[in-house]
């Protein structure tokens, strides 16, 4: 019978999606820096469903590039 859990497989998985999160994070930081307003005081505070849609498409735009970047 053959293995079906590979480590070396699984260590690639842990160390790309690590990475894939920590460059999101990185990019949504900067994102969060070069707004002229206070995301977190307009999103919860103020709750601006607009600029809330706006930021999670502006969230998962981030995450396809880095997820093809990561990819190949």
């Amino acid at each position: 019978m053959e293995n079906l859990f590979h480590l070396g497989q699984f260590i690639n998985a842990l160390v790309y999606s690590l990475l894939g999160v920590t460059v999101f994070w990185l990019c949504f930081v900067i994102t969060d820096k070069i707004t002229p307003y206070d995301l977190w005081k307009e999103l919860v505070e103020s709750q601006n469903q607009a600029l809330a849609i706006v930021v999670g498409a502006i969230s998962l735009g981030i995450c396809i590039i880095v997820a093809a970047a990561v990819h190949g």
